[in-house]
């Protein structure tokens, strides 16, 4: 089933966007309007709550348990508008206005360019179409990445944003144990032969660029944008010869974030760094046998985190 034959089979409205980046790409934007149980008042403007997926997931992360267990329909039936967003290259977000999908050019991306177009597009396209101005973002793994980014470097996106949830944060992966950016970061000098054929399949995708970035940040205590690998290109792209650094503390929304001491990816160490930047910073929760993927599927979740995120948000209406 695609993400909206999920939506429909639980019984909840859907409805799907394709939305245009401003370099061309073409995003899966997926909403559910409000829940199964407030359908009365169809007309009512409700509160905008974004998810964005973290490093190989879509959007179906956030609506692949059961109802009672899913944080995109607890959060439609809590009475919000809940929209969903796709980076590039992941299932529901493969095609461009000009470029193949089977392009080189179509996979020279990583998370630098989800945090400077795809974000801003969605965010963008969700202010206009619901005339909602502010808008809670939740974000799990890379899709914290993302937000760290785009909050950081964007303001006029920033101040569209009420609250950012984060859900195991990856900042830097210094301490990270992932045997995923463990093999990026050995493979390095091999990865281009076969791995886009991987990762453009299982799980979600993602292109090798992404994974290489990610492996470029395996021994840094920053966040970095992407090395092109020679001066001259980093020239082209950043006007610098070096690729820079990107200063999170310049980041003033407010920030709730949950991590777990069983994460390999975001390891407890580099979230303690992250926490260190965040400069208004409203609520942290570690929880002792969480792992990387519990934050979307682990069958206390709703207790552990996804109750707390509405009790947040309620709190700061």
């Amino acid at each position: 089933m695609n993400i909206s034959e999920i939506i429909s089979y639980w019984g909840y409205p859907d409805e799907a966007y394709d939305i245009v980046t401003e370099d061309g790409y073409i995003l899966g934007l997926y909403r559910i309007p409000r829940g199964k149980t407030n359908n009365i008042n169809n007309s009512a403007q409700r509160l905008v709550v974004y998810l964005q997926h973290g490093l190989l997931t879509s959007a179906s992360s956030w609506i692949s348990n059961l109802p009672n267990n899913s944080l995109g329909f607890i959060l439609a039936d809590a009475g919000y508008d809940v929209w969903m967003g796709n980076s590039r290259g992941t299932t529901w977000s493969k095609k461009h206005l000009y470029l193949k999908t089977n392009s080189k050019e179509f996979w020279a991306f990583s998370f630098d360019e989800m945090a400077k177009y795809d974000l801003p597009a969605s965010i963008d396209f969700i202010v206009k179409q619901t005339g909602q101005d502010e808008i809670f973002y939740v974000g799990h793994s890379q899709g914290t990445t993302i937000g760290l980014i785009t909050f950081s470097t964007i303001p006029k996106v920033a101040e569209r944003i009420k609250v950012f949830f984060a859900l195991a944060p990856v900042f830097s992966i210094k301490h990270s144990k992932s045997p995923l950016i463990k093999m990026a970061y050995k493979l390095k000098s091999v990865i281009k032969s076969r791995l886009d054929v991987y990762m453009s399949q299982n799980p979600a995708g993602t292109s090798v660029q992404n994974m290489l970035h990610w492996s470029q940040l395996f021994n840094s205590s920053q966040l970095k944008a992407f090395d092109w690998g020679s001066p001259l290109l980093n020239l082209v792209h950043f006007n610098q010869t070096s690729s820079p650094l990107y200063d999170v503390t310049n980041m003033k929304i407010p920030t709730a974030t949950w991590n777990g001491e069983n994460d390999l990816l975001a390891d407890p160490e580099d979230v303690e760094t992250l926490l260190s930047k965040i400069t208004n910073h409203i609520y942290h929760k570690t929880i002792p046998y969480y792992n990387h993927m519990d934050f979307l599927f682990g069958l206390d979740v709703c207790h552990e985190v996804y109750y707390e995120i509405v009790d947040i948000i309620q709190g700061n209406l």
